[in-house]
This record gives C-alpha cells, structure tokens and sequence, in this order.
C-alpha cells in the first residue's frame, strides 16, 4: 500500500498564502512530496490586494505602496516580472504628490511657512515615536524639541512610552498641550475670519492625525500603544506603487501553481482540529487530523493547516457564536487575537467632470488639497459638511493632472462611508469642497510674515456650483465577511508578543503529550503575524515562507 502523501490546505489566496504555496511547491526537494491545496472564499485571487480601473487610470483598491525598495522581496518580484513600468496611467505613478494647497474651512488658504511649522512638530513626534530621530547629533532645535517632550510628561524624555501604556495619540496631544503653553498668546490670524494661531495649528495637527489613523488602521490614535511604533520596521529607500498593479505580483505567484490547486468560492465554516491526543478514523483516513468544513457542507481532510485569513475574521470566529474552531482555540491564542487592533481604512476614488478634468487649462487643474476644519464641537464649522467628511485629510489626484481624486477614510466614518449610496457620497463631497475651493476671492496681505493668503478662487472658469463629480468608486472592506476590516496594528493593552503568539503553530510544542498529539495542526500567517513588518504585503509574503519553511523543516527536507 501507497503511503499517504501529507496534505497542506491553505486556507487565503492573498499574499501569505500564495507565497507559501509558491515556496512549497517549488522547493526541488519537496515538490512531489506534498498534497498541496489553497481554497479561498472569494471569487478572486489577491486577499487585501486588488488592482482595478477607474475612469481610464489603474487603482488600487487594496495595498497600494511598496514600503521602501531597499531588501523588500515584494519590490524584487516586481522587478523581475517586469510591473514597475507602464504605459497606462496609475495611481501615485509621480508618488507623493508634492506642493499641497492647505485651505482651513472657509475658503482661507494658509500659508506654507505656518503649514510647515506645526507640520515639522508632527514629524519629530513621530520620528521620535519611532526611534529615529536626532541620533548622534545636537542642535538648538534638538535640544528644544527633546525639552519639549520632557516638558509634556515632566519625566526624562527617553522614559516616554515606559510601563503606563501610553498611546501615540496622548503622546502627540500632551506635546502640542506643551507647545501652546510655551508659546506666546495666541493671536487672531490676518486674513482669516474666526480662525486663532492655535485653531490652526490645532486644525493642521488633527489634519497629520488623520493620515496617521489611515496609515495604522487605528480608527482612534487613543487606542494606538506609543512603545510598538519603535518596533515597526520599513525597508530603506523611495516608496513606490506597482505600475501594472500589485495584483500582477500575485498573479505571478499563483502562475507556478498547476491548474486547479487553488480553488475559489470555497468559504470555510469550521475547523476541527485534536488538541488532545486523538486520531479520527472516519473514511479511513487515521492519519490527517483535522476536518475543515465549507459553506457548502462539503468537508476536507487535512493533516496541516495554513490558516491565512485576516485578523478581523480570526476575532470573529473565537467568537462564541460562531465556532470557527472545534475545540476551541486555547486561551493564549484566543487572548492574543482579542487584544490586537484591527481597523477598517476605506478609499475613495471621484470621477471630475470633463471641464474639471485638469487636462485642460491651467485653471481646471485640481490642487493636491489638504483641507484644515474646525473642531467638531465649534460654532464656527460649516453645518452641511458631513461629519465623515472632517475625519479625512485631503482630496488630490491619483497623479499629476488626473481627473480621478482620492480620499482616505478610517475607524467609523470608513464604515460609515460603506453605507451610503454613490448619490449621498457625491453630494456630501460637493458641499465640502464648495466651501473650501468655490468661494469668492479676497484679497490677501502683502505683508511677508502673512499666515493667511486670503480667500481662494473657485476651481475653474468661475462656475457658481464650482468642482462636479460623474462618479463615484469606494473599498468597503469593514463589512466584507471575507476581510472585516483592512490591517492590523499594535493596540494599547496589547504588544509585538502578541504578534508572535498569533504566530505559534497549534498545538503549542509544548503541551504536546509525548508527541502523541499531531504537530502544525494549524499554522498560522498574514501581515498581523509579523512582529516588526505587520500590515504590509511584505510583512505578509515573509510570514508566508516562515511558515511553508515550518513544514520543509519538520519533514526535513534539507536544504531550505
């Protein structure tokens, strides 16, 4: 009789799991020596990553940056298959757009010298917060900073971050507290109608607030741990997007894998697994431990693993209604996957108009446009701007002269925004926008020290309804069963361990009685399983060789 090959079921046709596939089924020593499979839930191939098209320009609706080139895996794919040039237009094909136009509510355009100012206080915050900043050097700015910080938390400032479990978004508030106390009195802004130094800088603050939430998932930088940011990693060097789409990275992967291995619409159910020492023998089958079960009723057999799927489905399915997993994960799994963040951030992309498509003339171009707003509580802010609207930062093209903008959401407006229809959305960001960029010029100081340059002038040839929009395209991952959400981060209570534990394979090594009870039952990858690359694609591809490495160790194919 035949021995029974060993049969590894993936579970995620993302990243994590077609980077193990790939790393499985190409290893030269191993490659007939496994039962491979990968069955996804979905229709599609890519996970969080999911290239489209929107009025003639290649978006992203998933992962969109390469996070430095320098050492990412992701990059050298992207090299040698050839996707980092194009002839079609994409999204940040120029990068970061540069030279943004900062209005605050009302039309007021502030200056860039006031912008940079507060805009520098946030990015050494944030350079501090990771442990990069000022090293080896000394200056009067330095020096200011540093007492700044020691100033706000009346301890030494490398003590920051200690045992209390502070967030970043405290650590950021009691610094700008600190800077507004060691300041001179506040003055009403020239130019500016209502609006106070401290407002604006207040307004601009909570503007880089914005882009953190969406650059972390954390929908509230309260909920953010300060210690974890030290710990995040990015690879050196420019960031970048993938000109042909990160989904020709994936569609690269899968392509080594022979037809039908990876199987779609196959939603899994359930997992039953043997914590205790036990060997089913129904069908015959003694030797493959666990059962998964699809939506469909149908059951797979399986003796590992590889359980890909998002943090949000993992904090799902330890939930007592829905027994994913039979029996139950144990408590240090289960206390890991409940105290990491796991939050929703939405894109959405507009179609302008064909008079406001900024292939026009000079004057139809749409600024890179970061927008500065009232408090949510002032008396003063523009009653019909929606709410969601105030918790994004800016509105810009894709590109240079697109006709296509983007805006970034998270926390409750991302899932707020998944519940309105095409219409709501439009009409909300018209009458933003209307009051940022379609109100009547006023004239500006001439003064050199001017902090407000005055009200702007419409967006275009002077059209009283100012920008249009025909349409609307926007990500609605909070609400996908598939996803629950968009990446992971390091939430206060929680830590990098937490990371690790997610990573442990079950049963744990060392509960295993005698080795009686069979080893990397479940394993476990995708970006929140990275301790130091979590909520990227790399940290994803990287946790995806770790693991297939797991299973060539344990049957020792040698070499890999």
């Amino acid at each position: 009789m035949v021995a029974k090959k060993p049969r590894i079921v993936i579970i995620g046709a993302g990243m994590a799991g077609l980077a193990a596939a790939d790393r499985l089924y190409t290893s030269t020593i191993s490659k007939d020596m496994f039962e491979l499979c990968v069955v996804e839930g979905g229709p599609r191939i890519g996970g969080r990553i999911n290239t489209s098209e929107f009025g003639g320009d290649r978006i992203e609706m998933g992962a969109t940056w390469i996070h430095g080139i320098g050492g990412s895996q992701v990059h050298k794919i992207a090299q040698e298959i050839h996707s980092l040039e194009s002839e079609q237009p994409w999204e940040c094909m120029d990068g970061f757009l540069d030279e943004p136009k900062t209005i605050a509510e009302g039309g007021f355009e502030l200056s860039p010298s006031l912008v940079q100012s507060i805009s520098t206080l946030f990015k050494n915050l944030m350079d501090y917060a990771q442990g990069k900043l000022m090293e080896g050097k000394e200056n009067s700015e330095e020096v200011n900073f540093y007492r700044l910080v020691a100033k706000a938390f009346k301890v030494c400032p490398s003590n920051v971050g200690g045992p209390g479990k502070l967030s970043l978004g405290s650590f950021l508030r009691q610094v700008l507290n600190a800077h507004w106390d060691s300041v001179k009195e506040q003055e009403q802004i020239e130019g500016c109608d209502n609006w106070s130094t401290k407002l604006v800088e207040e307004a601009i603050f909570a503007m880089h607030e914005n882009v953190r939430r969406t650059c972390t998932s954390a929908g509230d930088l309260m909920n953010l741990d300060f210690g974890a940011e030290s710990e995040y990693r990015m690879f050196p060097g420019e960031e970048i997007t993938i000109a042909k789409g990160y989904l020709s990275v994936i569609e690269s992967l899968a392509s080594v894998l022979p037809h039908g291995l990876i199987q779609l619409g196959r939603k899994v159910t359930g997992i039953q697994w043997q914590r205790e020492a036990h060997r089913s023998t129904e069908n015959g089958c003694a030797d493959r431990p666990m059962k998964i079960h699809f939506c469909d009723g149908s059951i797979m057999l399986a003796d590992h693993i590889l359980l890909t799927v998002p943090l949000g489905v993992l904090k799902a399915g330890i939930g007592s209604d829905s027994g994913m997993f039979n029996p139950p994960l144990p408590t240090f799994k289960t206390e890991a996957i409940s105290r990491l963040g796991f939050g929703v951030v939405n894109k959405m992309f507009l179609q302008l108009s064909s008079s406001h498509d900024g292939r026009d003339e000079d004057c139809n171009k749409f600024p890179f446009l970061q927008m500065a707003f009232h408090r949510p509580d002032s008396e003063l802010r523009h009653k019909k701007i929606p709410w969601w609207m105030r918790r994004t930062a800016s509105l810009s093209p894709i590109y240079k002269n697109s006709s296509v903008l983007v805006s970034w959401f998270a926390g409750k407006e991302a899932l707020e925004h998944e519940a309105l229809s095409d219409e709501e959305i439009i009409d909300g960001v018209s009458t933003t926008i209307s009051s940022f960029l379609s109100q009547p010029h006023k004239q500006s100081s001439s003064s050199s020290h001017e902090q407000c340059n005055g009200k702007v002038n419409s967006l275009g040839n002077g059209d009283e309804n100012g920008v249009k929009f025909t349409k609307v395209l926007r990500t609605k991952w909070g609400n996908d069963p598939l996803f629950l959400g968009s990446y992971s981060y390091v939430a206060v209570g929680s830590s990098g361990d937490d990371l690790d534990i997610l990573a442990e394979p079950l049963p744990r090594i060392s509960t295993l009685e005698s080795a009686s009870s069979p080893p990397l039952q479940i394993l476990f990858a995708g970006e929140a399983t990275h301790r130091t690359h979590y909520s990227t694609t790399h940290g994803a591809y990287f946790s995806g060789l770790r693991e297939a490495s797991r299973l060539l160790q344990h049957y020792r194919c040698v070499g890999v």
